[in-house]
């Protein structure tokens, strides 16, 4: 790597324009530090194989994900829970990273965050075991499942306003820092 923070490429499940996770995501990407930048899924067709296969030329907007996921150094996904579940826009995302091999081996780290008490455990369950079988390097030192969203988030700012959710977070960020520069010096910023 050419930089002592390695570049970091973000996934959000929501495409709300002011979702609780995106505020997270917003939060975390300031404790990074860092080069990051937020992939687009929101344009993604639906996953369909006959589009992807050996001769097939892939849509545009799939190329331009498979471009940023693989000029990463690591992965931070933050999302939602529906249903029990991973939302539909964010498996579609994952559905057309899985035959291309961006994912393999790149550090990943899985953040969700709900109102309720359980943080989204479904669905960060589900897409650890997605991302496992994609061989992402799940770094479970850096997954976090956050509850009670809503009080922790300033509606102004579009942030994460509290401060053990913030160290918290800074912490998960740290890890995936760590192991994917293998430097124990390389830290995100701390609030």
């Amino acid at each position: 790597m050419t930089h002592d923070v390695p570049r970091l490429v973000a996934l959000s499940g929501s495409l709300r324009a002011r979702s609780s996770n995106g505020a997270v995501l917003n939060s975390a990407l300031t404790l990074w530090g860092g080069p990051a930048a937020v992939a687009d899924i929101g344009a993604l067709p639906h996953f369909n194989p006959d589009l992807d296969g050996e001769d097939a030329t892939p849509p545009a907007a799939v190329a331009a994900l498979r471009t940023a996921v693989a000029s990463a150094d690591a992965l931070l996904i933050v999302s939602p829970e529906y249903a029990h579940g991973v939302p539909g826009v964010l498996k579609n995302a994952l559905d057309w990273l899985v035959s291309s091999g961006e994912v393999v081996n790149k550090p990943v780290a899985v953040i969700t965050a709900s109102p309720f008490p359980t943080g989204g455990d479904h669905a960060n369950a589900q897409l650890r075991e997605t991302l496992r079988m994609m061989t992402g390097e799940v770094i479970t030192a850096a997954c976090r499942e956050i509850p009670a969203i809503g009080p922790k988030i300033d509606a102004t700012t579009e942030r994460v306003s509290d401060g053990a959710t913030l160290t918290d977070l800074a912490a998960a960020l740290a890890h995936l820092a760590t192991v994917t520069t293998g430097n124990t010096d390389t830290q995100p910023a701390t609030t």
